[in-house]
């Protein structure tokens, strides 16, 4: 007899570890864009917070991604000032791994990146990707505008019509306004140009955001 994992639950606030008030320290520039991964950014740039599984790979695609003036892999979503990944990945505070992405939006669409988020994991999967299991592996967005968050509530309905049109499930992303982002520790960021046989378990997940 089969025996399913059950789903990860988020915790509650009153139940996160406690953290620390000093944040990590990482690299002064982004190891291709060669641009700082911290504030201030660049007068008239954007942020968006994306959710896709592990950073590792997540954050390649958006450092490719015309327009984008820098990446950074970091938690969100959670309760624990300044996790460690190991804290992060225990489960006990509430965080997802994300990655920052700072855009011009005169040259990159705000609609284009959204597409690189829904066709590059599975956003149906609640608290996992892949083999990937926790709270910390749950698809999100947090947006830092209201016009971002429009944006990204009209794309979201519109994937959903596509994947339930072929016969997926339902979204399971979490949508909210951007928090604070924690940097995670320098190693992890820019993680596959650093390591190029790096894991990733990301890729085109079926189904288009819009006809081609």
């Amino acid at each position: 007899m089969l025996f399913q994992r059950p789903t990860p639950v988020m915790i509650t606030p009153d139940e996160a570890l406690p953290g620390r008030a000093e944040p990590v320290a990482v690299a002064a520039s982004h190891l291709i864009l060669g641009t700082s991964m911290e504030p201030p950014f660049p007068e008239g740039s954007e942020q968006l917070i994306v959710g896709m599984g592990c950073f590792w790979g997540a954050e390649r695609f958006f450092w490719q991604a015309e327009g984008v003036h820098t990446t950074a892999v970091g938690y969100a979503g959670g309760y624990t000032p300044n996790p460690t990944y190991e804290e992060v990945c225990s489960g006990r505070t509430g965080h997802t791994e994300a990655v920052l992405v700072v855009y011009d939006p005169a040259v990159a669409a705000i609609d284009d990146l959204l597409a690189l988020f829904w066709e590059n994991h599975d956003p149906t999967t609640m608290h996992r990707q892949g083999k990937d299991v926790g709270t910390q592996y749950r698809s999100a967005i947090y947006t830092t505008s209201a016009e971002q968050a429009a944006a990204v509530a009209a794309s979201a309905d519109t994937y959903a019509e596509r994947l339930t049109g072929a016969g997926f499930g339902e979204i399971s992303t979490e949508i909210a306004p951007a928090g604070t982002f924690y940097y995670a520790e320098d190693y992890h960021q820019q993680y596959l140009e650093k390591n190029p046989n790096g894991y990733c378990n990301h890729g085109f997940c079926q189904i288009s955001y819009a006809d081609n």
